[in-house]
């Protein structure tokens, strides 16, 4: 089986021992010396770790101190954590519809969206490729919104030269599968001082202290054995990142002219990182995407469907009051890329001849 990504953490060995024979696991210098390698990636004066993604993108609404009834403008194409974030600071949820050539919120549906309760825009950052912040970031001044961007895929990403997560609040996630991991965690970018002073008292049950509180606030913090897996990754983030888009070239050279098969764009002026490589299996394809998919793993190629719905698209979430007026059919684009997105893998641990075979296998099947 040639699985849809690899997880491979060895080179942190020594730097968890290191933590382990000091004793003390808990949020320490370790978790400082993966925020400052973190803030020198995102090129942001500040990186306050935490527990998850969840938390990051939670934490980084709660600072804002949004109150009843402001809304958040979010895609409807994206991981459930997005919108459960929103849900759990208390705000209400608005929607924009997406492009079909990033995946990622269209401008021009946001600024339809915006109305007077608007306080923030939160583009996600699909699939490694950054949302066109060369028109979102702009129209959030003009309307004076907070960016908060759902980096959770797009680590050293960038947007004209600008990194993911530069452009307002950047929230990234540290899942076990995501670019940059450890097991858990998360992580919340800012130029900001003040906020990134909030934050790190935020995540620290509200202490800036030893039983010294200043707000009521939470453990969102990371541990010093999770920042130490991460730190190898940070220091050689270039290379694996060209690894990925090598193995994205290769794909894209392979399955060009695959009838049927949409293939991702590299955007100009965007710098892609390749989190997954999502193909869009049309209506006049050979097979549907749901059978394309399981043709592959048939035949031993592991893909992924991220993601099946809209967000908002399950039972748990209708009736809500702070999903006012969500209907599927108000977003189009959305929902066409639901029914036909499919990821194959491109992580940096495929041989060649893996990659012949992806190539090989999916044109096969789709009658190439």
């Amino acid at each position: 089986m040639i699985p849809i990504t690899v997880v491979d953490v060895r080179d942190a060995e020594d730097l968890v021992v290191e933590v382990l024979r000091s004793g003390a696991i808990a949020q320490g210098p370790m978790v400082k010396r993966f925020e400052d390698a973190f803030a020198n990636v995102s090129g942001t004066k500040h990186a306050i770790a935490v527990n998850n993604g969840t938390t990051a993108l939670v934490a980084a609404i709660q600072a804002l101190d949004l109150q009843p009834g402001d809304e958040v403008i979010t895609s409807p194409f994206t991981f459930v954590a997005t919108l459960n974030a929103i849900l759990e600071a208390g705000a209400t949820v608005r929607f924009a519809d997406i492009r079909r050539d990033d995946f990622a919120i269209d401008p021009d549906a946001v600024g339809a969206a915006i109305t007077d309760r608007t306080k923030v825009l939160m583009p996600v950052h699909l699939y490694g490729q950054t949302a066109d912040m060369g028109k979102l970031a702009p129209l959030a001044a003009e309307h004076g919104l907070q960016v908060i961007e759902d980096s959770a895929q797009a680590v050293g990403a960038s947007f004209e030269g600008k990194p993911s997560g530069s452009f307002g609040i950047g929230c990234f996630s540290l899942y076990a599968t995501k670019n940059v991991t450890t097991a858990e965690g998360g992580v919340i970018t800012t130029d900001d001082d003040k906020l990134a002073d909030a934050l790190r008292v935020l995540r620290n049950q509200g202490m800036r202290a030893r039983y010294q509180y200043e707000v009521a606030g939470h453990n969102y913090r990371m541990t010093d054995l999770h920042a130490a897996v991460g730190i190898p990754q940070l220091e050689k983030l270039d290379q694996l990142t060209a690894a990925r888009q090598a193995n994205a070239k290769r794909l894209t050279e392979g399955l060009a002219g695959t009838p049927g098969l949409d293939l991702p764009q590299v955007l100009p002026g965007r710098e892609h990182v390749w989190h997954q490589y999502t193909v869009l299996v049309g209506p006049h394809a050979f097979l549907s995407r749901d059978e394309l998919a399981a043709a592959l793993t048939e035949r031993g190629i592991g893909n992924g469907i991220y993601y099946p719905k809209i967000v908002f698209d399950y039972d748990c979430y209708r009736n809500n009051p702070l999903i006012p007026d969500a209907r599927v059919e108000d977003f189009p684009v959305a929902a066409s890329v639901a029914a036909q997105a499919l990821s194959l893998p491109v992580h940096p641990h495929l041989s060649e001849s893996d990659l012949d075979t992806i190539i090989e296998t999916v044109r096969e099947v789709l009658g190439a």
